[in-house]
């Protein structure tokens, strides 16, 4: 009786193209010829099943992040120059947007919010250095994000540099739970204002 709900237990997650060599060695560890007849329509609506449950789970998952309204810039020069002019302070992030978990958690969390929001009108200049692996992006944008990351010591994502307006590093950090008030506390801090 074990061997029989062992047995159907087995078939019924091989795929039709393993059956044949997985019964032949079934039929040799248990001394049997009997072949045994999978009853296709179960395996079908199993498949079925896995697939529905795999998309279903993976849904969340493939998620770009929240999309916020914030004004972000990709090139840090021009950045500068506009943090001079209006004597900001520059935020960089430096993110894997399409595939980063902690980025998509600080996008969700805190670029999204009016609170952040707020501030980094009145007082920041921003900008977003992306490292998608599933957005296309031209050799030249991903070799100024790479020497950017190399300049400024970057080494994991979500990393957040904060620089004054002439281009100098004031404080790095990441990713901080509590949502869009927290972190302007938290920038307030290292910023120093």
């Amino acid at each position: 009786m074990k061997s029989k709900m062992i047995e159907d237990k087995l078939f019924l997650y091989l795929s039709e193209s393993k059956f044949k060599l997985l019964n032949l060695k079934y039929c040799q560890l248990f001394n049997t010829n009997k072949i045994k007849n999978i009853n296709m329509n179960n395996y079908k609506s199993l498949i079925v099943f896995f697939l529905f449950l795999t998309g279903f789970l993976n849904s969340g998952c493939g998620n770009t992040g929240s999309t916020d309204s914030l004004d972000w810039h990709t090139n840090l020069e021009e950045a500068i120059q506009i943090a001079q002019t209006e004597n900001k302070t520059i935020l960089v992030n430096f993110t894997g947007s399409d595939w980063c978990q902690w980025c998509k958690k600080l996008s969700a969390e805190v670029f999204t919010q009016s609170d952040f929001e707020k501030y980094a009108n009145e007082n920041l200049v921003l900008v977003k250095l992306d490292f998608p692996r599933s957005i296309e992006q031209t050799v030249e944008t991903k070799m100024y994000n790479n020497n950017l990351a190399q300049r400024f010591g970057v080494r994991g994502f979500p990393t957040i540099i904060l620089l004054n307006s002439s281009g100098n590093l004031i404080n790095t950090t990441g990713y901080q739970p509590g949502g869009g008030a927290a972190y302007v506390q938290h920038l307030r801090s290292l910023i120093g204002s």
